[in-house]
């Protein structure tokens, strides 16, 4: 088994426990791109998680409604995904829909700022995607998106949700981690965002791991509209991920 085929392996192992999991209030809404948007993540995988090592994870919280939601990448912006990362194809929908929120694949004209910011930055940094995924992958904790029923669909975090509610949807997301990392021997797991680094502590307590942080480059983060490139490099080397 090649290291993407491990990895492919794992992710429709969590896809199939989180398949029919319900969730409470305020998830109203329950979006689950490794069903609707499987064939593109798989191809995302297939295409940037084989062939070596990848030494650095960057590992994102949960997809956004207009990134991984639309394209089934991890911060997945549509023109990113689809002009640097090279992939596009259809999507489907999923089995109930928010109406402020619609999937609209590759099709979508909302641009996600954060993967827009995260794919640019390393971009800007490395030119080429090869490049960067020669040492390097993008990786989301959770695979769903929570959606409230108001008018516009607010998005709601992880951290929102009871405990109850999240501790079997950790437990599923910590084994893919664990075997993400192993199978691809990264060495280093950077969180984008306080939360994010905190799972990959825990999930990956015991095993021979660095971890580091960058900001979060969500808008809803008031310093990552300050220049949030400049921060998350200077963050990178603050920390000895990146010379």
């Amino acid at each position: 088994m090649t290291q993407a085929d491990a990895v492919v392996q794992a992710t429709l192992e969590l896809r199939a426990e989180l398949s029919d999991r319900a969730f409470p209030a305020p998830a109203d809404y329950v979006y689950r791109p490794l069903d609707y948007a499987w064939d593109r993540h798989e191809a995302y995988l297939r295409r940037h998680a084989a062939a070596g090592p990848r030494e650095i994870l960057f590992l994102g919280m949960n997809p956004g409604p207009f990134g991984m939601a639309q394209t089934g990448v991890p911060f997945g912006e549509v023109a990113a995904v689809r002009d640097w990362l090279g992939l596009d194809g259809p999507v489907g929908r999923p089995e109930r829909e928010h109406p402020g929120k619609p999937v609209e694949g590759f099709a979508c004209g909302r641009s996600e700022v954060s993967g827009r910011r995260l794919w640019g930055f390393f971009r800007d940094k490395f030119v080429a995607p090869e490049a960067f995924f020669a040492r390097h992958l993008v990786h989301n904790y959770c695979p769903l998106l929570f959606l409230e029923a108001t008018k516009l669909g607010r998005n709601v975090v992880p951290e929102e949700l009871p405990s109850e509610a999240m501790q079997p949807v950790n437990v599923a997301c910590d084994r893919l981690l664990r075997r993400m990392v192993s199978a691809l021997e990264v060495r280093t797991v950077v969180g984008v965002g306080g939360y994010a680094e905190d799972r990959a502590r825990e999930a990956l307590a015991g095993m021979e791991v660095k971890f580091a942080r960058v900001p979060h480059p969500s808008p809803a983060n008031p310093a990552a509209n300050r220049g949030w490139s400049q921060a998350a490099e200077a963050a990178l080397k603050a920390q000895g991920v990146w010379a």
